[in-house]
């Protein structure tokens, strides 16, 4: 062996130690699998960086999703920071990763109130609107005959709390038309991808899921392709609505798929043990809703502790996911599993 392969070897051995040592199996039934066995794709949001940089964390994802959402990388300030300048990279990275499993990618998102790039605010309306048109095209084009991107968040939480439309540059600029304009804009870009529309806090029937739900029949009225609801459901310890599978039901009746997106369940810190049972709980309520409903995926929003964006945005409050920062499991892994498996 030549000296030019002995320090081959020796910077891959270091780059290897560099990443942490191999992820240890959880125990039981994968996800993936339970779901698969249920018509469900269990899938987790991911960060392209940490794939690279964490041995467990990769494994662990192979191990139990069978779907990925790229938390940031697919996002506008991300792929297209200047107009017309567009860098794929990060969203690739998660691609790659997702072919490496075997597993598919949920696009996310192409339409959004935040992490858009600056130079939108320079636009005026005709502008802005070929800009749109424009960059979903080649976002979605990019990934289309991947055999793995086939689903999009296409427009995301475009219903205010209070019952209206989200205040936006969108919506000031374009006015509600933004909408179906994105969906159309998309299914041009990707005739075979399934098409969503992503609310947040929309669990429960009142104000902003009944303007949601208007939103949906009126885009299927107006025949534009929309072919799913996402509920994001990040949720604490308050649980979830006693309505939320009725909410469920009514869009689905509308002849669409229904989605779990983004779940999660924080906690104040540090939890107790009792705030840990009690989240299991919660993320086993969160699993059979879907199930009741028949819902074509369901995605957990991170799945340890030590990348979750609620401990890294909300104060005092962490603690969200299935498994603790080293990667071990908590009593809401095993709800899940129980969940899945139908006890």
């Amino acid at each position: 062996m030549g000296v030019g392969v002995l320090i081959l070897v020796a910077l891959v051995g270091i780059a290897i130690l560099r990443q942490g040592p191999q992820a240890t199996p959880l125990p039981g039934e994968p996800l993936n699998q339970l779901g698969q066995a249920r018509g469900i794709v269990v899938g987790t949001a991911v960060r392209s960086q940490v794939l690279k940089a964490k041995r467990g964390y990769r494994e662990l994802i192979a191990q139990q999703f069978a779907s990925l959402t790229p938390e940031n990388e697919m996002k506008w300030e991300i792929n297209e920071p200047q107009q017309g300048e567009f860098d794929f990279g990060p969203g690739d990275e998660v691609v790659d990763a997702a072919k490496s499993a075997g597993q598919v990618v949920r696009g996310h998102t192409l339409i959004w109130h935040a992490q858009y790039p600056g130079w939108l605010k320079e636009l005026g309306p005709k502008r802005l609107a070929a800009a749109t048109k424009e960059h979903i095209a080649q976002v979605v084009g990019h990934y289309r005959g991947s055999g793995v991107v086939n689903v999009w968040d296409v427009v995301n939480e475009v219903v205010a709390d209070d019952g209206g439309l989200r205040e936006s540059i969108f919506l000031r600029r374009l006015g509600p038309g933004f909408i179906a304009g994105a969906f159309n804009a998309a299914r041009a870009a990707d005739p075979k991808a399934k098409l969503y529309i992503n609310e947040i806090g929309a669990e429960s029937i009142g104000p902003k899921s009944n303007r949601l739900y208007e939103v949906v029949r009126g885009l299927k009225a107006a025949k534009v392709p929309i072919d799913g609801v996402g509920f994001q459901v990040h949720s604490n310890l308050g649980g979830l609505p006693g309505d939320f599978v009725a909410n469920m039901q009514r869009f689905k009746a509308l002849g669409l798929d229904i989605a779990i997106t983004e779940a999660d369940v924080g906690l104040k810190l540090p939890p107790s043990e009792a705030d840990l049972r009690r989240q299991a709980r919660i993320y086993g309520r969160i699993v059979r809703a879907c199930k009741a409903v028949k819902c074509a995926s369901l995605t957990l929003w991170g799945f340890s502790d030590g990348h979750s964006w609620i401990s890294e945005t909300q104060a005092g409050m962490g603690a969200a996911t299935l498994l603790d920062e080293q990667f071990q499991p908590k009593p809401a892994f095993r709800a899940v599993q129980r969940a899945l498996a139908g006890s």
